[in-house]
């Protein structure tokens, strides 16, 4: 418990780094082992708040059916996107490992997990008048600091890495993009969070 302890408490100094685009952080992260968990609970959190901005657009905009968005977007939407994440964490292993990159799930998933994190930059998405940059802000900081994690964790090339995390990225993408048409209420977006709640097909 003292172990795990401790990784929580590195945890603000983690993301402070991370803010201040200290990229070396990465490497700090990607062979602790005690930092398994709060990485992916960085990775929980900001799917969540991603969630939570959609939402609170939702709310603001008064809109009815808010309690319908809430359980949607915010609730199952949020959790869908940490499965779909999971799955893009998965794939740029697959494609590493395809490569002939010795690849290490783990390590990928401490530092992707931290690289997670921009996406809660999506709860400002409640600024009805900048709700679309502040979602695109909120994935292209995710996808940029996802290839420096990859990077951290494997041996691969730049454009090893590149393949990886765009192959990666578009199942996410795609994946979010189907749930948007799912259960879609007054045809805006269904089971998504954050900028990928919209649906844009309608």
């Amino acid at each position: 418990m003292e172990f795990q302890g401790a990784s929580f408490q590195n945890l603000g100094n983690w993301l402070l780094r991370l803010a201040k685009l200290d990229l070396s952080v990465f490497d700090d992260v990607k062979d602790d082992v005690s930092a398994t968990v709060p990485t992916l609970m960085i990775a929980v959190v900001a799917s969540f708040l991603s969630g939570l901005g959609s939402w609170l657009w939702w709310t603001f905009e008064d809109f009815p059916d808010a309690g319908e968005v809430f359980i949607k977007s915010f609730l199952v939407g949020s959790i869908l996107q940490v499965g779909v994440w999971f799955l893009w964490v998965y794939v740029v292993a697959m494609v590493c490992k395809s490569l002939r990159v010795p690849t290490d799930l783990n390590r990928l998933l401490r530092t992707m997990g931290l690289a997670f994190a921009p996406m809660a930059i999506a709860l400002l998405m409640l600024v009805s008048f900048l709700t679309i940059p502040f979602g695109v802000i909120a994935v292209a900081a995710t996808v940029a600091l996802t290839y420096v994690a990859i990077q951290a964790a494997t041996d691969a090339e730049p454009q090893q890495v590149m393949l990886a995390n765009i192959v990666g990225f578009v199942v996410f993408a795609v994946s979010l993009g189907i749930l948007a048409n799912v259960s879609e209420v007054y045809d805006i977006g269904g089971l998504a969070p954050g900028l990928f709640f919209f649906n844009l097909n309608s």
